[in-house]
Protein backbone atom coordinates (compact mmCIF):
# COMPACT_ATOMS: atom_id res chain seq x y z
CA UNK A 1 0.00 0.00 0.00
CA UNK A 2 1.13 3.43 -0.83
CA UNK A 3 1.84 5.67 2.20
CA UNK A 4 -0.02 9.09 1.02
CA UNK A 5 -3.57 9.47 -0.43
CA UNK A 6 -4.94 12.53 -1.85
CA UNK A 7 -8.69 12.67 -1.70
CA UNK A 8 -10.77 15.08 -3.94
CA UNK A 9 -14.66 15.54 -2.62
CA UNK A 10 -17.57 17.68 -3.57
CA UNK A 11 -20.06 18.02 -1.42
CA UNK A 12 -19.87 14.97 0.75
CA UNK A 13 -19.24 12.62 -2.12
CA UNK A 14 -15.81 11.37 -3.14
CA UNK A 15 -14.59 11.97 -7.00
CA UNK A 16 -11.48 10.85 -7.20
CA UNK A 17 -8.40 9.33 -4.88
CA UNK A 18 -4.92 8.40 -5.12
CA UNK A 19 -1.89 6.70 -3.49
CA UNK A 20 1.65 7.33 -3.85
CA UNK A 21 4.36 6.06 -2.68
CA UNK A 22 6.85 8.95 -2.32
CA UNK A 23 5.83 12.64 -0.69
CA UNK A 24 6.72 15.12 -3.45
CA UNK A 25 5.33 13.27 -6.02
CA UNK A 26 2.18 13.37 -4.26
CA UNK A 27 2.75 17.08 -2.75
CA UNK A 28 2.90 17.95 -6.69
CA UNK A 29 0.09 16.22 -8.02
CA UNK A 30 -1.92 17.56 -4.42
CA UNK A 31 -1.09 20.93 -6.31
CA UNK A 32 -1.85 20.10 -9.83
CA UNK A 33 -5.49 18.71 -8.44
CA UNK A 34 -6.08 22.31 -6.66
CA UNK A 35 -4.95 23.88 -10.34
CA UNK A 36 -7.21 21.90 -12.59
CA UNK A 37 -10.53 20.97 -9.88
CA UNK A 38 -10.22 23.71 -7.12
CA UNK A 39 -12.51 25.87 -9.33
CA UNK A 40 -15.13 23.57 -9.06
CA UNK A 41 -18.30 24.60 -5.92
CA UNK A 42 -17.80 22.62 -2.92
CA UNK A 43 -14.20 20.85 -3.69
CA UNK A 44 -12.47 19.95 -0.91
CA UNK A 45 -8.75 18.23 -1.30
CA UNK A 46 -6.62 16.41 1.08
CA UNK A 47 -3.54 14.76 1.16
CA UNK A 48 -3.12 12.33 4.11
CA UNK A 49 -0.56 9.98 5.49
CA UNK A 50 -1.40 6.89 5.83
CA UNK A 51 2.12 5.39 7.73
CA UNK A 52 0.92 7.84 10.65
CA UNK A 53 -2.56 6.62 11.28
CA UNK A 54 -3.95 9.39 8.36
CA UNK A 55 -2.96 12.15 9.76
CA UNK A 56 -3.84 15.19 7.71
CA UNK A 57 -0.60 16.97 5.77
CA UNK A 58 -3.14 19.61 3.59
CA UNK A 59 -5.89 20.15 2.64
CA UNK A 60 -7.49 22.59 0.37
CA UNK A 61 -9.50 25.16 1.14
CA UNK A 62 -7.76 25.86 4.06
CA UNK A 63 -10.31 26.35 7.20
CA UNK A 64 -6.87 26.82 9.51
CA UNK A 65 -7.89 23.99 11.67
CA UNK A 66 -4.78 22.25 10.55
Amino acid sequence: MDRYHLTLTIGARTVMRGWWSDETTAERKYKRWIGERGGVDGARITLTDEADGGRVLKSWPDDGDI
